[in-house]
């Protein structure tokens, strides 16, 4: 009574019924409202009570405010309209049967004029309307108020990126992002059939995105309290469903967006839980255009929002796979062998990778076969030199103090020796971290390079490095082979020196009648153990050489045992 008792012109005459919508009842007279509603007309008329006093009209697109401007304009009390309410003006209309059918000039009329004359003659007018109408459908789909609001919206944004009619150019962007996602969805496939170019939606995408996803895309310190809300509420849910919308607008360009976007995406995904397809698309994009990634964007995709821990790296992992799978296409498409063609992209991702490694070999969490995982996708030819790679190998290894000899020489096994350079094989030289094989090989390319009298040229090719590798292992063998003959000897010189502490205590404790014989047995050992190693056992026999003190009868010469006193 009090609402509608400032504009019911008649208090005198008393009212007869009450229109309850929602929560507030309105106290008219029906004679006002049947001369314009034909939908309140027929519920008066239908009813089979003799006097209909109450009406109830709580489902009216709008609400109680859009039934009391209904009501005033029954009345025929000004009230204003704009672009905030002329949907739901419209839609009311529509639902009290208020057109020009029934009476001239009727309220459907009236907004119709409004919308065609004033709110779609621009950009920001109609979103504002196709805002509004988010809580009328489906009767605002079925007047053709959204579908006119994207047409409108959609070819007025495409002139607004062409020809920028205010500053800053891209403001339009900004005015997109008060939709919801479904009808941001509508103005973008609006555009794209308008012809609008790509890097134009993706500007569009880009603004929209940073704008509903601001805690999770653009807020990388991880101080934003509503990151704590649990996997499964309201919130996370929306916003998982907002990311996999946002991705299946991307246009088919992959260049069109930076790479750290898309990087900021995929994280948003894994931290989201979205579907497999969804950070599938991403990391197919990311990989299409890998060369320009910084570490810093890897770094997005590894680490969670607090910084204090590793996401998983399958993800990086993927990407550099398929980046490098790409250019291997490439090369065997232009007739190439992979093996040979070190491109430009693969150099720049593999300084990129190195210096990645060496980034996250800091956290202990981090194993080795997932170290080595990343660090071998890279083609050894992409890299002229492994110091950026050894580095990151020395970091690990500094970080993972308890790592035995093995895990060690596992996690330098990603790395070639012979491809350091001069400076970081001084290092690697003086590193106690190292396996003693690592830097054994360090320690014998510089001798090669220093007996070759070659001067050291960190961009040897291949061939060269083969060689030289061959060499090493052929020499590594070689020690090998006089490590077992000098362990060898060392064995029968024991062996002998026993046979001989055995004789002098068997020599104190005999008779002299056993002296002749005990000699004679002593001798007889030893040159049976020594015969073994008899040089002419499968030879020439030949004495000639031989000289003995003793006088020797050429003419019956005795046979003996060659042996060695």
């Amino acid at each position: 009574m009090e609402r509608t008792g400032q504009w019911v012109f008649s208090q005198e005459i008393p009212t007869d019924v009450i229109v309850e919508v929602g929560e507030a009842n309105f106290n008219l007279h029906k004679f006002m409202l049947v001369a314009k509603s034909n939908y309140i007309r027929k519920l008066i008329l239908d009813t089979k009570e003799s006097d209909v006093n109450r009406i109830n009209l709580s489902d009216i697109p709008g609400g109680p405010e859009m039934f009391e401007k209904a009501a005033k304009f029954c009345y025929g009390v000004n009230f204003e309209i704009t672009v905030h309410n002329v949907a739901a003006l419209r839609c009311a209309a529509e639902y009290l049967q208020m057109t020009d059918k029934y009476c001239d000039n009727n309220l459907a009329s009236r907004t119709e004029d409004f919308l065609a004359q004033v709110a779609l003659t621009s950009l920001s007018g109609a979103l504002v309307v196709l805002k509004s109408c988010e809580n009328l459908l489906p009767l605002a789909h079925d007047l053709n108020i959204i579908q006119r609001c994207v047409d409108i919206a959609g070819a007025k944004a495409c002139v607004e990126a062409n020809f920028p009619s205010r500053s800053p150019p891209n403001w339009w962007t900004e005015e997109l992002t008060i939709l919801d996602v479904a009808f941001f969805e509508r103005i973008i496939v609006a555009m794209k059939a308008r012809g609008a170019k790509a890097l134009t939606i993706a500007s569009a995408i880009i603004t929209y995105t940073e704008r509903s996803l601001r805690d999770l895309v653009r807020d990388h310190s991880g101080n934003n309290t509503r990151l704590m809300e649990p996997e499964d509420s309201d919130m996370r849910m929306h916003q998982r469903e907002l990311l996999e919308s946002i991705v299946t607008l991307l246009p088919a360009e992959k260049a069109a967006f930076p790479i750290n976007f898309l990087c900021c995406l995929l994280r948003t995904a894994i931290f989201l839980r979205a579907t497999s397809s969804c950070k599938n698309e991403l990391e197919k994009r990311i990989s299409a255009i890998l060369e320009h990634v910084t570490v810093d964007d890897l770094l997005v995709l590894s680490f969670t929002y607090d910084g204090e821990r590793l996401f998983d790296l399958e993800s990086v992992r993927r990407i550099i796979s398929g980046f490098m799978e790409k250019e291997k296409s490439v090369a065997v498409f232009k007739g190439g062998d992979f093996g040979d063609v070190c491109t430009t992209a693969m150099q720049r991702v593999a300084k990129t990778v190195d210096a990645y490694l060496g980034e996250i070999a800091t956290f202990g969490d981090l194993s080795i076969s997932k170290f080595n995982g990343i660090a071998i996708l890279v083609h050894k030819g992409a890299r002229k030199a492994d110091d950026d790679l050894y580095r990151a190998v020395d970091i690990y290894l500094k970080a993972h103090p308890h790592l035995d000899e093995i895990e060690r020489e596992k996690v330098c096994s990603v790395m070639d020796p012979l491809k350091l350079s001069h400076e970081a094989r001084v290092h690697a030289s003086q590193n106690k971290r190292l396996p003693v094989q690592i830097v054994l090989h360090a320690l014998y390319f510089d001798q090669l390079k220093i007996r070759s009298g070659a001067a050291d040229d960190t961009n040897n090719n291949m061939p060269e490095a083969m060689a030289t590798r061959n060499q090493l292992q052929a020499d590594v063998s070689l020690v090998k082979e006089n490590e077992v003959l000098r362990t060898e000897l060392l064995k029968m010189k024991m062996y002998i020196a026993d046979i001989q502490k055995t004789t002098t205590s068997t020599q104190g404790t005999s008779a002299s009648h056993k002296g002749s014989l005990k000699k004679t047995t002593f001798f007889s050992s030893v040159s049976k153990t020594l015969g073994k190693f008899n040089p002419f056992k499968h030879g020439s026999k030949d004495t000639s050489n031989i000289v003995d003190d003793a006088a020797l009868d050429l003419t019956k010469p005795r046979r003996r045992r060659f042996s060695i006193s």
